[in-house]
């Protein structure tokens, strides 16, 4: 059964939620329509005439990009040049095209997080913090013998997460009582009579950017017609979100050895550094793209290294003075790690919601604009 555009999106919104998204970005919506079903989505870095025309023979109706496909406002759309013709293509084929850009670098389980899993780094924690999510607590009652199917669809919708734990919930039983008045068509008890209810209350907690999306699933398991449920605003610290990660290596090396390994988990055949190479890498910061801004971060955090890319002149020379070894890998080479996690995740939480037949596919194109001599 296909999925709706919308639906397969809401799943991508779960990992990086839009609000995530720094204001000067184009995250989001790039082109097409959120109506319409899809029996295959397609993920990919950039979107180029190539990755358009792969996904189109996939039979993709929903391309996921990390790098929007407008960045900045369009003057014209002229077909002979590529831009145009991506954009009459993807019309043409009834493709909607989403980008999931800064939002997916800062979101847990995103480009940094899958770059610090790729090289291998233990014991991982944001880099630069730039916030944190709010967090609620929802409290429901259920009629005693279905609260295992509310918990549960409150659960999947993202609900009930502290750190590593998830479905977490505390129930308590007791007794609800409510009247059924006229034109009431009651799951227990009869119109106009005061019935008492053995009940569960169900109480989780919930990040405030899905609580929405909670509150709908809760509603749809619940066997009331009308349903009793209470929030509640927490002082309580939700889990941090940021830019750049920084870990350990589980087995420390010199930075040449460290350059090889890099080179090795990116399959990439050259690599910039600078700093001293007598130097023992123990501590490893990274961030996915460009991030020579993250030096001083990583610095003050007693990084050995720091794995990024489109490093400048004066920016090497920076990491110089501050001690601190900056590896430039490359922007596709540090940012493409997340198009085979993006395709899983979206693949898993498919197959969660019952969407068996749908396919997510990852580009095989290489749209590096740079060649190697």
């Amino acid at each position: 059964m296909p999925v709706s555009v919308q639906t397969a999106i809401n799943l991508l919104e779960k990992l990086a939620p839009k609000k995530l998204a720094y204001e000067w970005d184009n995250a989001g919506l790039q082109l097409g329509s959120l109506q319409g079903d899809t029996s295959a989505i397609y993920v990919t870095l950039d979107v180029t005439e190539q990755t358009l025309a792969e996904a189109e023979s996939l039979g993709a109706r929903l391309v996921i990009s990390h790098h929007p496909l407008f960045f900045k406002p369009l003057k014209a759309v002229r077909t002979d040049l590529p831009a145009g013709r991506i954009v009459q293509k993807a019309l043409a084929a009834k493709i909607t095209i989403y980008a999931a850009h800064t939002n997916l670098d800062l979101a847990k389980g995103g480009v940094n997080d899958a770059l610090a899993a790729r090289l291998g780094l233990a014991e991982t924690t944001v880099l630069r913090r730039d916030g944190q999510h709010e967090l609620e607590k929802l409290v429901v009652f259920v009629p005693r013998g279905y609260e295992d199917d509310v918990h549960r669809a409150m659960s999947a919708a993202g609900a009930g997460w502290i750190g590593q734990y998830s479905h977490c919930s505390f129930q308590v039983p007791g007794t609800g009582t409510f009247l059924p008045r006229e034109g009431a068509k009651p799951f227990l008890g009869e119109e106009g009579k005061l019935e008492k209810a053995a009940e569960i209350r169900l109480e989780t907690i919930v990040p405030s950017g899905l609580r929405k999306r909670v509150i709908r699933a809760m509603l749809d398991a619940h066997p009331y017609e009308e349903v009793a449920y209470d929030i509640y605003p927490l002082r309580n610290d939700g889990e941090a979100y940021g830019l750049g990660r920084i870990g350990i290596l589980q087995q420390p090396c010199s930075l040449p050895d460290f350059c090889q390994f890099v080179k090795d988990r990116l399959q990439i055949p050259f690599l910039r550094v600078a700093g001293s190479t007598d130097r023992l890498v123990r501590k490893v910061a990274v961030c996915g793209g460009t991030g020579s801004e993250l030096l001083q971060a990583a610095a003050f955090a007693g990084a050995d290294v720091l794995v990024t890319s489109d490093v400048k002149y004066h920016e090497a020379q920076e990491a110089w003075t501050t001690g601190v070894a900056v590896i430039d890998a490359g922007h596709d080479a540090t940012e493409r790690v997340i198009v085979p996690v993006l395709r899983d995740y979206l693949q898993e939480q498919l197959q969660t919601a019952g969407h068996h037949d749908v396919k997510v596919f990852a580009s095989t194109i290489e749209t590096s604009p740079w060649q190697a001599f």
